[in-house]
């Protein structure tokens, strides 16, 4: 048992890699949407085009096509920041599974974790589709219009980074053994369960950090990575917690600035 464990998690572990691959791949290319990502970092530096999404153009393919977007860009962002609880969550299961069917708990775990950044992707798709039909947010480069919009996102965002909510869900995504000590539960479907606790803290911690990329611009390769970077560091990284603080001030600072006339 103790063998067949240890080689369910180094698959589990591969499975990992393996989705982090193909969701990077698929954030690249972004499949049916009208331009790649590469296509959309490329064209960064060029004006938005104003008004309103034109009738008819959020079909339910096309917005199930946006929320898979947003879905699949939030898990090649997440899982690498994730990974440590979900492999730490297998490993424990190694030292007191008993049951054969126990080996299916760390992918529900997993499931889980992907199933509350799906919730948040929903919510995402929906809030473009609305910013769009508001004609706040362009529809070809799928970012805020003007300057002033996207300063108070950063503000916001750089406030939000000192919350004490945002500091009680970090703390819960740093320390993954205390997460999994208190939140441990039985069987495949307990599993799940605290897969979607998890990652409830993590959308609690990195949620707003997310709803910048409609400040850079939703497919924007740069500022995904740069998001990315900051999530895993906060999490992964032992002073983690003040280097979050410090892009913070910076993300404050940005924003004062832009409305200042100085950095948009």
């Amino acid at each position: 048992m103790e063998r067949l464990l240890r080689h369910e998690g180094r698959l589990l572990a591969a499975l990992i890699g393996v989705l982090f691959l193909v969701a990077s791949v698929y954030t690249v290319l972004g499949p049916g949407m009208p331009m790649t990502a590469l296509d959309m970092t490329a064209m960064r530096s060029m004006p938005d085009m104003p008004g309103a999404t034109p009738p008819g153009a959020w079909t339910a393919g096309y917005a199930t096509l946006v929320f898979l977007m947003w879905w699949v860009m939030m898990i090649a962002m997440m899982l690498p920041s994730a990974a440590p609880t979900v492999l730490l969550h297998a490993a424990l299961l190694r030292r007191s599974a008993s049951s054969p069917r126990l080996r299916r708990a760390s992918p529900a775990f997993l499931t889980g974790y992907l199933s509350a950044w799906a919730g948040f992707s929903v919510l995402a798709a929906a809030a473009q589709w609305a910013l769009e039909a508001a004609g706040l947010v362009s529809a070809g480069m799928m970012t805020l219009l003007g300057t002033v919009p996207g300063a108070l996102v950063l503000i916001a965002a750089g406030v939000y980074q000192f919350s004490r909510f945002k500091q009680a869900c970090l703390g819960r995504c740093r320390s993954p053994a205390e997460f999994l000590t208190r939140h441990m539960r039985p069987g495949v479907a307990g599993a799940f369960r605290m897969g979607v606790v998890h990652g409830a803290f993590c959308l609690g911690c990195c949620g707003f950090l997310m709803v910048l990329l409609f400040v850079g611009g939703v497919m924007n390769l740069y500022w995904i990575v740069a998001l990315a970077v900051l999530v895993a560091v906060e999490k992964l990284v032992p002073s983690g917690a003040a280097l979050g603080r410090m892009a913070g001030l910076g993300l404050i600072a940005w924003g004062m600035l832009i409305l200042a006339g100085w950095g948009g």
